[in-house]
């Protein structure tokens, strides 16, 4: 009845032979369903005879007929020969015809048979979480740029980094001047990366009022395709400069947050901020590690269509951020499309972490109770200051509960690894070094 061939590890086709006794079958079964909702004149609903059925509605029953079956037959040679489908099938057939049988093959991803290995005793480098006192000094001074204020110079003096100007500028490409690359009155800080790079660094040295023509490339990977990779000549006309003032960190300063009485209850505050900020970039790291490891020593291949949800998924991030930072939804959209290739590596790499860590999971028989599942959405209802009921039936309507489910899983194979592995602390620079090197 059925036949199974493996195209690839995670392909396989299967061909059906029905016999025409059940092709008959289903066929009169079909126009019974059909008969009773069909109009024909001279007819009664429901009244209509077999033979006039077959003149006006022979595609439909046909349809009907054919659907059925390969439904029918498909999913009980599933589950008779234990397939797991991830996708849905592609069907070839060629419809019904009198007194024969009805073939039809369907080709069906399926998950690849991952056997992992090495996860035991994997030796691990685990970045450094303490924190010194320089860096609650960087902390204290990346609160008081918060706290900024602009000011008049001081002094007439030239742009210099960190200073806020006004500006006027127009862009050209190929000596015509581009719409797009024209704004009055455009208010930007020096040196806050916000623009094409170089072109903040041609403001450095200029004066209120000056004027500059200059050269700038835009980056390959340029959202906008007839711009990537182009050197276009933009000039600049200076309108005001600003410079920032800082406050003085003191007892005063800290008391306007209320919360904290003196400096120490301050500097003990942002140390203990920290102190989480940088295990959870140890752990981030270290999770890292731990993939990068388990899929350079696996090699297998994934089902494409895994690849293909993944990379959608990325792009929609992509391109999500892209809009919350300014960007139109347009040139947004052609950024992320721009990734394309980038986001297929990446996707690949993803799906597999997730395969293995799913196997793992599976081998060490590491789940998720229910009453840890339920203690996750309160402690995230909590954070994000909503009764939890709320938050439920959010997730439920987003299906987004197993989701969770999947990431404390997923945090329960790392434990396992690095309680079973070879860690070795080192300095942060070096775990940083190490990754870029991987």
């Amino acid at each position: 009845m059925v036949q199974i061939e493996e195209i690839s590890p995670v392909q396989k086709k299967l061909s059906f032979d029905v016999p025409w006794e059940d092709v008959k079958q289903e066929l009169e079964a079909a126009y019974r369903q059909v008969g009773k909702k069909a109009h024909v004149k001279g007819f009664r609903q429901g009244k209509v005879p077999r033979r006039v059925l077959e003149v006006y509605y022979k595609d439909q029953a046909e349809g009907d007929a054919v659907t059925n079956l390969v439904n029918r037959f498909y999913w009980d040679a599933l589950q008779a020969h234990e397939i797991q489908a991830v996708a849905q099938p592609v069907i070839d057939q060629k419809g019904i015809v009198p007194d024969q049988g009805f073939s039809f093959t369907a080709t069906v991803e399926v998950e690849p048979l991952v056997e992992p290995k090495d996860y035991i005793g994997m030796e691990l480098e685990k970045q450094d979480a303490s924190v010194s006192e320089e860096d609650v000094d960087r902390r204290v001074e990346q609160i008081r740029e918060m706290f900024a204020t602009m000011g008049e110079l001081e002094n007439d003096r030239p742009i210099a980094r960190g200073d806020f100007v006004t500006l006027d500028f127009q862009g050209s490409l190929d000596g015509v001047a581009r719409d797009e690359m024209k704004a009055d009155g455009y208010f930007l800080e020096v040196g806050s990366g916000r623009f094409i790079p170089g072109f903040e660094d041609q403001l450095v040295g200029m004066s209120k009022d000056g004027e500059k023509e200059f050269p700038i490339t835009f980056p390959a990977e340029y959202g906008v395709p007839d711009l990537a990779g182009k050197e276009a000549i933009f000039k600049v006309k200076i309108r005001d400069i600003r410079e920032k003032k800082l406050p003085e960190v003191n007892e005063e300063f800290v008391k306007n947050f209320e919360k904290y009485e003196n400096m120490e209850e301050f500097r003990a505050e942002l140390r203990k901020s920290l102190g989480e900020e940088m295990e959870a970039r140890s752990r981030s790291a270290l999770r890292d590690q731990i993939l990068d490891k388990l899929v350079a020593a696996h090699d297998f291949e994934i089902p494409p269509s895994f690849q293909d949800r993944q990379v959608i998924l990325m792009m929609g991030d992509l391109q999500r951020s892209l809009m919350a930072q300014g960007m139109p939804r347009e040139q947004a959209s052609r950024q992320a499309f721009s990734q394309l290739e980038k986001m297929r590596e990446e996707a690949k790499k993803v799906v597999k972490s997730i395969l293995l860590l799913k196997k793992i999971a599976q081998i060490e028989a590491i789940d998720v109770a229910e009453e840890e599942l339920e203690k996750r959405i309160l402690e995230l209802a909590s954070r994000r200051g909503m009764p939890v009921d709320t938050l439920r039936q959010q997730l439920e309507e987003e299906e987004r509960i197993e989701d969770i489910r999947l990431e404390q899983r997923n945090e329960k194979v790392f434990d396992f690894i690095i309680d079973r592995g070879k860690v070795t602390p080192v300095a942060a620079a070096a775990v940083a070094g190490a990754g870029e090197v991987a």
